[in-house]
């Protein structure tokens, strides 16, 4: 992996903290220079716009490096250091916003970073109004994946992992595969902690492109003109065993 990393290595990235609010600013720049991860992002902004029933009130976590906003023009965007562009400064263990006043949190590769989920769930059931929904895109447990994650990516992947993540810094501390152990693994200790939630759906997704795009750190491995064929073969694969990622819909009861 080490050896892989440093050939494949963005040279935008190389070398640099993903604490450092400049890291975000410059993944933004690789995702917009990189059509086949443009097209990646675009497709994962569509679903999570097409899974909010109501639109007014929604807060975006990790906003920094995306453009979400070009699908949802009114979101409220968020990080969790000072980067231009920001409409919020937010930690999701603590935040900022009055009672019932979303009517959603939306995410993207952000839910394994948050260092503590049962306090970001119980913030959401504050602010988020019966109705409301949590929408993201994250890492998610197949027997490829974990594969995948354990050998070609630099963040952690621990299945037997518990909800809190140890971190030293905003962005470094993760677990690839804490989306499966709150929603999947244990989902009958989230149902009963968290009776104000429902989960809606979670949907499997994207076995190859995310892996071909390069991502965040990596050179792309794939020209932009290849999404639509790549995307059409993943539709063939069994994505309960291929999936690298999931949209994971939670709906807020009364």
């Amino acid at each position: 992996m080490g050896i892989i990393n440093k050939l494949l290595a963005h040279p935008l990235t190389r070398g640099l903290s993903v604490d450092d609010p400049c890291t975000t600013l410059l993944r933004r720049e690789i995702i917009m220079s990189k059509p086949f991860l443009t097209a990646i992002y675009s497709e994962w902004y569509q679903h999570i716009v097409d899974a909010l029933p109501i639109k007014d009130k929604v807060l975006e976590l990790g906003s920094g490096a995306g453009f979400f906003p070009e699908f949802l023009p009114q979101v409220i965007t968020s990080e969790v250091f000072e980067v231009p562009g920001i409409d919020l400064i937010a930690d999701a263990c603590a935040l900022p916003l009055p009672e019932n006043s979303l009517d959603a949190i939306v995410m993207t590769d952000v839910f394994h970073h948050i260092p503590n989920v049962r306090r970001f769930l119980s913030e959401a059931t504050r602010c988020i109004r019966p109705g409301g929904r949590i929408v993201m895109i994250e890492p998610w447990r197949t027997p490829w994946s974990e594969w995948v994650y354990a050998n070609l990516h630099p963040e952690p992947f621990q299945p037997d992992g518990g909800w809190e993540i140890p971190s030293s810094g905003p962005l470094s501390g993760a677990n690839g595969a804490l989306p499966w152990i709150v929603f999947e693994r244990d989902r009958a200790i989230f149902e009963a902690q968290f009776p104000q939630w429902r989960i809606v759906g979670i949907e499997p997704m994207m076995p190859f492109s995310y892996l071909l795009s390069g991502g965040v750190s990596l050179r792309s491995l794939t020209p932009g003109w290849m999404y639509r064929p790549v995307r059409a073969f993943e539709k063939f694969l069994k994505r309960q065993r291929w999936a690298m990622f999931a949209l994971i819909e939670l709906e807020r009861g009364a």
